[in-house]
């Protein structure tokens, strides 16, 4: 049934007005709104319009557990912005002049100060903070070419592009490469780090499918920890290192494993249906926990790890409407965040548990306009 649906919907998808799942995995764009509004909001350029209060413009007042939202970029395509683990900084991802694909960036948590921390060569993705502060990893094909990769053939369908020059490195936080730590074919990418900063868990393609993989801070020691045909991807840890949650979908139909083997040969994936996984940071005890229809992703844990917060267009499945959800780790209580209409994803807590962090085009003024946004977090 999933994979009819999966076809029927392949050119349904509307793919104006976003940013076609910036960064290639870890991202998505695709501005809307909710399900009883026209798909087409927002696709004119601007973003939708929020009716917000005179202290808190920005926030949809069905919006209860966010407070004070304050939009942190202005302009260009940016998301995934995660904070340093003392809380006072964001790296993130932007396509902003004069780069014409995404290159990583470092902000204060005010929105201050951003500054460029990659090469300004080729593609990044995935930034993220080591726990000292002073160091990053993100993934870039800047080793592979200096020029941007070629954007997705669509005529095939609504795909993402997995390049195999994604590799992942270690960099300061002033820019400088300090290491690589994936090598070989096969995309690598995705990557955060356990609280403790003693594991990173990744995604990569190096053994011939999309499967999530386990390594020490340096590189060493990768583990695999799927084994599912189809695509794992989007991990994080919880914060007592115990748990991982990530996103995926397992094609079983024949024809649908067969169009995904074609499309993964060809550096591609078809990223419209996805639902969230955990499993224990050993790679034991995985479990679905949502069960919606279209795609939800880019989740993350809450502060006391029982809690897990999420993008996710499934009540209008097929569009570009995504809204932020929770969901219990076991799969129970799910919960709408956002209300603004459009395209919001990207969800991450400080380390402090006091605010979120998201992307998305509300208050967007120009077409493919995403912003990040920052609020604070009411229980």
């Amino acid at each position: 049934m999933r994979g009819e649906r999966l076809v029927a919907k392949r050119f349904q998808l509307v793919i104006a007005a976003g940013v076609i799942f910036l960064a290639g995995l870890g991202a998505a764009a695709l501005p809307g709104s909710d399900q009883q509004k026209a798909p087409s909001q927002g696709l004119s350029g601007a973003g939708p319009v929020v009716n917000g209060t005179p202290d808190d413009p920005l926030r949809d007042p069905r919006e209860v557990h966010l407070r004070h939202i304050k939009q942190l970029t202005f302009g260009g395509q940016n998301a995934e912005a995660y904070f340093s683990f003392d809380g006072k900084r964001l790296v993130f991802q932007s396509t902003r002049p004069p780069y014409s694909c995404d290159q990583m960036f470092m902000m204060n948590v005010d929105g201050t100060g951003a500054r460029l921390v990659s090469t300004g060569e080729g593609k990044t993705t995935c930034g993220y903070f080591y726990p000292d502060g002073r160091h990053i990893l993100y993934s870039s094909t800047h080793r592979s070419s200096p020029a941007c990769p070629p954007r997705p053939d669509y005529s095939k369908g609504y795909v993402w592009g997995i390049y195999s020059a994604f590799q992942i490195f270690k960099a300061t936080e002033g820019g400088e490469i300090v290491g690589q730590l994936t090598k070989g074919p096969g995309y690598n990418a995705e990557a955060t780090l356990s609280t403790d900063g003693k594991k990173i868990v990744f995604t990569s393609a190096r053994d011939g499918d999309l499967e999530i993989y386990s390594m020490n801070p340096d590189g060493s020691g990768a583990r695999r920890l799927t084994w599912e045909l189809g695509y794992d991807g989007g991990p994080f840890y919880s914060p007592d290192e115990k748990w991982i949650v990530y996103r995926a979908h397992h094609p079983s139909a024949g024809e649908e494993v067969a169009r995904f083997k074609t499309l993964l040969a060809q550096e591609l994936v078809e990223p419209l249906l996805m639902d969230l996984y955990v499993m224990r940071a050993d790679g034991s005890g995985k479990r679905q926990i949502t069960r919606l229809d279209g795609a939800s992703f880019a989740p993350s844990f809450f502060p006391d790890g029982r809690r897990i917060i999420f993008a996710s267009n499934y009540q209008a499945p097929g569009s570009s409407q995504f809204e932020l959800y929770s969901v219990g780790r076991k799969g129970k209580n799910l919960e709408r965040i956002t209300f603004a209409g459009g395209f919001n994803a990207f969800p991450v807590f400080s380390p402090d548990g006091k605010m979120l962090v998201f992307a998305s085009n509300r208050n967007a003024k120009q077409p493919h306009e995403i912003n990040i946004f920052v609020a604070w977090w009411v229980p």
